[in-house]
């Protein structure tokens, strides 16, 4: 995933920055000072697996591990694979992950842990994905023992659209129809949760399903024909690469918007409600360095985001003619001026 340009001056309310992870199945993470030595001989080889090219987040699993103790190169090597957007590319990386023998996937993207999924039962795979339910998808049991090869990160998606729905409802007056922007390749479970919540609070809802980003334009204009008051992005490795033109689209159709990414409202869009991607990539190498250690990810429990931020557009506020009293802003945890 990239990163988006902020515009506008940002006012930020302080929340502890590494305060992120509840626990589950009464399993606390500790940082470790220092990585514990392999096998005399044997160095960790970690497989890098994923949907886009490389990005910040990158950059904060390098760093993650190198909290941890390791030094990248000499006593741990990461392998990685960028698919750079063609999907079908996949399956062959990972088999090429395979075939160098590493002793955990990381796979941060959910058409990664699909693809990782699907080509190995034994090696060890630790996920981030904001679009699926685990369960659901049948890659663990449960929660607090995920019981096979996989474990890691993913949001609560029926909590986290509940929240979404709740915010468009308070930020717009008598909303009655709200239209939901998906990427039908990843997010059917999100979508699923998005609708129930939308039902919850009697609101008509209108699925605008993608399949990649040519079809955003078409989606929108969908949305303005059926008269739309609102709209919700779901969670997609698309829509973080695109937050700019969503929030351009979004303006151009005058439709308050809001997305799971908080950096949409840096990029102009109306409001941004998610967890910090960054540190979630950070956290995700605490799990790798315990399965490197000798633990089994089948005793890991899945671990959900605790803390969300809400970021809020001031100037696109005004621009879509809306008016947000200061109860509502004093939830928010940035502001853009």
């Amino acid at each position: 995933m990239g990163s988006v340009e902020a515009r506008g001056r940002i006012r930020e309310r302080g929340l502890p920055r590494r305060a992120f992870l509840t626990i589950v199945g009464g399993v606390l993470l500790v940082s470790p000072l220092r990585a514990e030595a392999q096998p005399a001989g044997k160095v960790p080889r970690i497989g890098y697996v994923t949907s886009s090219a490389r990005s910040v987040n990158v950059d904060a699993f390098d760093q993650g591990m190198r909290d941890l103790g390791y030094t990248i190169g000499q006593d741990i090597v990461i392998e990685y694979r960028f698919a750079e957007g063609r999907i079908d590319q996949l399956p062959t990386l990972v088999d090429e992950l395979l075939r160098v023998k590493v002793d955990v996937l990381y796979a941060p993207s959910p058409q990664a842990m699909r693809a990782a999924s699907q080509a190995t039962r034994i090696v060890p795979i630790v996920g981030v994905d904001l679009e699926t339910d685990p369960v659901d998808a049948g890659w663990v049991k449960n929660l607090a023992r995920p019981g096979g090869n996989i474990t890691g990160f993913f949001l609560d998606l029926p909590e986290l659209s509940g929240k979404q729905i709740q915010f468009l409802t308070e930020a717009v007056p008598r909303l009655q129809r709200v239209a939901v922007l998906w990427d039908a390749s990843v997010a059917k479970s999100q979508f699923k949760a998005t609708e129930g919540a939308a039902r919850a609070v009697r609101l008509k809802l209108q699925s605008l399903p993608v399949r990649q980003p040519e079809d955003f334009a078409a989606s929108f204009e969908a949305a303005h024909k059926q008269r739309a008051q609102a709209l919700v992005l779901l969670s997609a490795p698309s829509v973080f690469l695109n937050l700019n033109r969503l929030a351009d689209l979004a303006l151009q159709y005058r439709l308050p918007a809001i997305c799971v990414f908080p950096q949409f409202a840096d990029a102009g869009g109306l409001m941004g409600y998610g967890p910090n991607l960054t540190d979630l990539f950070r956290q995700a190498a605490i799990y790798v360095d315990r399965i490197l250690k000798g633990a089994k990810p089948a005793d890991l429990p899945i671990q959900r985001p605790a803390v969300f931020r809400l970021a809020v557009n001031l100037k696109t506020v005004k621009a879509l003619g809306l008016t947000m009293g200061p109860s509502f802003l004093s939830r928010a945890d940035k502001i853009i001026e």
